[in-house]
């Protein structure tokens, strides 16, 4: 059985711990707020670019710019892959790496070759294990996403598309659904669906218009498809980023839960401990009183 002392010891290291993992809670709560509050201001932009380029697109439909250009007989697959830098986050990088890793599986029985971006330090790790070909990568992102960052990494699975060297690429990422609910989602990300676009205008309720362009319209149209693709990966880099405050509040407060709950158990134990030697004491004064005594 334990000394005394040994409990003293275990009960706190455990305080400790525990007020190590109530300060990240409540470092990951206010945190989280501001990836939220990030998340929600890019979705009205990306949507208003998506509602311009689908306009634009239905407006000139003799011009489809290479973004929406299919290549079937391309023998690659590009996948961007978004994790987070830092661990202590449940299982949100899991269950994002096995969703991926079913679809390499699919892909490669296809006779696919398949090349990969990284955007964190976990998923670039996972990719160097499983020996996948990572063609670039950015990690470090800090608290705030940056899209001059992230522009170079994508833009190298972008150029390859155009080139016709892939069929498809899937951004990979974990969507922000509520603060105990977030879900990994492999998105494609190209080839772009006119028809996809159109109806996703339409399901926001917004009305076509036509505009007046300058310099013409396929300049317009082609500056406009990079920024919605790149307004693409940024969303799900915000929403990643929203998800793991939210998957490291959860964690590090079942963390400080198990952590009390240990902690009162040990007293409960050193109490015992304590009542113990307590009692062998008097027993042994009883005894020796005892003795003089006879």
């Amino acid at each position: 059985m334990a000394t005394g002392k040994e409990i003293r010891g275990k009960i706190k290291n455990f305080e400790s711990t525990k007020k190590i993992t109530k300060a990240m809670e409540m470092i990951s709560v206010s945190k989280m707020r501001k990836a939220q509050d990030r998340m929600g201001a890019a979705r009205p932009y990306s949507e208003k670019v998506r509602n311009i380029a689908s306009n634009l697109g239905q407006a000139n439909p003799e011009y489809v710019h290479p973004f929406m250009v299919e290549h079937p007989e391309a023998k690659g697959v590009g996948f961007i892959v978004v994790t987070t830098d830092k661990g202590l986050c449940g299982g949100l990088n899991t269950n994002i790496l096995r969703v991926l890793t079913n679809k390499l599986r699919d892909v490669q029985a296809e006779g696919k070759s398949v090349r990969t971006v990284a955007i964190g330090n976990k998923g670039l790790g996972f990719l160097n294990r499983i020996g996948a070909n990572v063609v670039s990568h950015v990690t470090q992102l800090g608290d705030k996403p940056h899209l001059e960052k992230l522009i170079g990494p994508v833009k190298v699975l972008l150029d390859a598309y155009t080139r016709g060297e892939l069929s498809a690429v899937y951004v990979c990422y974990t969507q922000f659904i509520n603060t105990m609910r977030q879900e990994p989602r492999v998105q494609m990300l190209l080839p772009l669906s006119a028809a996809e676009m159109a109806e996703q205008t339409q399901a926001a309720g917004a009305h076509a218009w036509d505009y007046i362009y300058e310099p013409d319209a396929p300049s317009v149209i082609d500056n406009l498809l990079v920024r919605y693709v790149e307004a693409l990966v940024y969303q799900a880099v915000a929403e990643n980023m929203a998800s793991e405050q939210a998957a490291r509040m959860v964690a590090m407060k079942a963390a400080t839960d198990n952590a009390g709950n240990v902690i009162s158990e040990l007293k409960l134990v050193y109490n015992k401990t304590r009542q113990a030697a307590i009692t062998k004491e008097l027993s042994e004064i009883v005894s020796g009183a005892a003795a003089i005594s006879g």
